[in-house]
């Protein structure tokens, strides 16, 4: 598709719930209902669990601010970033589909989860790359797999084996997350926001560059990243 990568939000602005921060960046949270995303999300911002299932309905959205640290060439820790972090939390119902795809375009990483004790969710997941690639701000986003309610191992029905070798075939950073526990939880937020941080750099560094023949720089086009295209040297993903 060739999208431009969506703004980010710099610029040292004051958030909504008050303080200044550097970046302003929005995830959104996908995948079928009852996967667990509002707990996924409760737990990552709030270090709650809340175990009654409560059907979202339309879109709603919770908020953390953290420190990124950038690093530097030598892979060291460089420059530290106050991030904004706002979280969308989508309805998984067919329903609402359109509603939630109305917001794929202003989210800037996605976090794609399925049901580690369902067949059918983990399946769906395939859809749910594809809305992706239809509409979000290009062809190929920055997203991350979690297979959540690891805590339940009784009750799986998806191997590891097999969620990360499909996790491989499409490129994507995989994590067994628990809303429950909070296993994984913070630690595939952050691997998101690394992606996505270095995207925008990569992204700055290319608007620096000398203009063509025409006058427009090397990344006037704004192509995405491809599905499987390594990281630049030295990212910080801990995935």
């Amino acid at each position: 598709m060739g999208e431009p990568t969506p703004s980010f939000g710099g610029g040292g602005s004051k958030g909504e719930s008050g303080g200044d921060y550097d970046y302003l960046i929005k995830f959104l949270a996908l995948g079928d209902s009852g996967v667990g995303k509002t707990s996924f999300l409760f737990q990552y911002t709030d270090s709650v669990f809340n175990g009654k299932f409560i059907s979202t309905v339309g879109i709603d959205f919770r908020e953390k601010r953290v420190v990124h640290r950038v690093p530097g060439p030598d892979g060291s820790m460089g420059r530290s970033q106050r991030v904004h972090l706002q979280l969308w939390d989508t309805a998984g119902q067919e329903r609402f589909r359109s509603l939630t795809t109305a917001f794929f375009r202003d989210a800037m990483g996605f976090l794609l989860l399925f049901d580690l004790t369902s067949e059918q969710s983990f399946i769906n997941t395939r859809n749910w790359l594809t809305q992706l690639q239809t509409h979000a701000y290009c062809e190929n986003p920055d997203v991350i797999l979690c297979g959540n309610k690891a805590d339940l191992e009784d009750q799986r029905r998806v191997s590891e084996d097999r969620a990360r070798e499909m996790a491989e075939k499409f490129g994507l950073p995989y994590f067994e997350t628990s809303a429950s526990t909070g296993q994984n939880v913070a630690k595939s937020v952050e691997c998101l926001l690394d992606m996505v941080m270095a995207r925008m750099e990569r992204c700055v560094d290319k608007s620096q560059l000398p203009a063509n023949k025409n006058g427009l720089n090397n990344n006037s086009r704004g192509k995405g990243l491809e599905y499987g295209e390594q990281p630049p040297s030295g990212s910080s993903c801990p995935c």
